[in-house]
């Protein structure tokens, strides 16, 4: 009885590892190039990954906060992708750093012009943003992601705090406290106050081909591993219930 028991203990332990480490799938997201501190400018990333086996990623919508608008929006030049900058007239005027504006980027839409983003790969899509809020800590940015196929994922759940992550969670930038001269490091400065030259956007759009990034891979390995693992459970128990009968 306790062999058994044992067998199943390890059976299960395998079992958890990897329920725990096969859900880790790629989302779209948004991460800062350096800092993106409030009330600055900054550049960012959004990230989009190809989780189909039968199809490749054609186009991207990012819809841009409406509750905390950002008055300038800059996409990097990206080969292979059409860029279409989408400015909306704001339902009431807000001051923004002591002036008051009435219209805001509401969205960016990347469209391929080739084949886009392929099976087992990535792509990074760069925007200098500014200037940031001071009244939050966080911009969420809604996102549709549109396959070959025609399938279109809507990344546009807001993740809550003490909850479980959505499936299908919408990229959220957090915000740094404000640095003292309110444009975060020099670099995003220098990328929020005037495009990139052809030569840094040629040499960004390198970045194409990137294969997926190290987490999926780590998630593959754990699961892998916890497979290893349940079967071996499963053959101890098996092995030592014969031993305890033959004996």
């Amino acid at each position: 009885m306790k062999v058994s028991r044992v067998a199943a203990v390890g059976a299960l332990a395998g079992s958890a590892v990897f329920i725990l480490s096969g859900p880790a799938f790629a989302h779209v997201s948004v991460a800062a190039e350096g800092t993106a501190a409030k009330g600055g400018y900054a550049t960012v990333n959004f990230k989009v990954p190809n989780e189909r086996d039968d199809a490749t990623t054609t186009k991207l919508e990012v819809n841009f906060p409406t509750d905390h608008p950002l008055a300038s929006a800059q996409p990097e030049a990206v080969p292979g992708w059409k860029i279409q900058v989408t400015r909306s007239k704001l339902d009431k005027p807000v001051d923004l750093h002591g002036e008051q504006i009435d219209e805001a980027v509401s969205k960016i839409t990347w469209t391929a012009t080739g084949d886009g983003v392929a099976t087992g790969f990535f792509q990074k899509f760069p925007v200098s943003i500014g200037q940031l809020p001071e009244n939050t800590d966080e911009l969420v940015f809604k996102a549709l992601q549109t396959y070959s196929n025609k399938e279109v994922v809507r990344w546009i759940e807001v993740p809550k705090e003490g909850e479980e992550d959505p499936d299908h969670p919408a990229p959220v930038l957090a915000l740094s406290a404000a640095s003292d001269d309110h444009h975060g490091s020099s670099s995003d400065t220098a990328s929020a106050e005037e495009p990139a030259d052809a030569e840094d956007a040629e040499a960004a759009s390198n970045e194409t081909a990137a294969p997926a990034d190290s987490s999926d891979t780590t998630a593959r390995v754990l699961g892998v591993a916890g497979i290893v693992i349940g079967v071996a459970g499963v053959a101890y128990g098996v092995l030592a219930g014969r031993q305890r009968t033959n004996a």
